[in-house]
């Protein structure tokens, strides 16, 4: 069942924030602004470490325009701790500007119905929140390819824009300052005609 327009669950788990472990990250914490949940399906493995840090550079994009993110997988706060202090040039992580939250019972992915039941790890899962908590995108990748983590900004900053624009809409391949187009016959004849 999607969870498109609907209310993203909530959780309450161990995670390590600012590169320190914590016992409990709230998701309410991520309500009243926009927010990028995204999950990966292990610490110390390969495609997950070059996305987890590429959002994570990313991350004063998106708190400047107005978006937390937060990362989930299976494993233990401890796991995320230890894949943290190990530094980049071993495999690791390195300080991250971004909380990883332990998933270890799995409820969290299987709420988002991003659990791989037979493999036991989350596919790569980005879900976009909107203010109130309600899931506006969700993207999902099987297990052997990483995500795009400019389309997330881009996707967002186009959900964005559409919540404060009443009757526009963006098109394939919008860019944030490109032209939208009005949600009716008229308003595509005009894009169309004119792209």
């Amino acid at each position: 069942m999607s969870l498109i327009g609907k209310k993203a669950p909530d959780f309450n788990a161990p995670a390590v924030v600012d590169n320190i472990p914590v016992d409990s990250f709230d998701s309410a914490s991520l309500r009243g602004g926009w927010a990028v949940v995204f999950f990966y399906p292990l610490d110390f493995t390969f495609v997950c470490p070059t996305e987890i840090i590429a959002f994570s550079d990313a991350a004063p994009e998106f708190e400047a325009i107005g978006a937390k993110v937060v990362g989930i997988s299976v494993d233990s706060h401890w796991t995320h701790y230890a894949w943290v202090r190990t530094p980049r040039d071993q495999g690791g992580l390195g300080e991250l500007n971004i909380p990883l939250v332990s998933d270890l019972n799995k409820t969290i992915a299987r709420g988002y119905d991003c659990l791989d039941e037979e493999a036991g790890v989350a596919f790569r899962g980005v879900y976009l929140l909107d203010p109130e908590g309600n899931v506006q995108s969700c993207i999902v990748n099987n297990l052997p390819v990483g995500r795009n983590v400019k389309e997330v900004l881009r996707t967002l900053k186009g959900f964005q824009y559409v919540t404060t624009h009443d009757g526009e809409v963006c098109p394939a391949n919008w860019e944030e300052g490109a032209d939208t187009m009005n949600a009716n016959p008229d308003g595509v004849a005009k894009y169309l005609g004119s792209h």
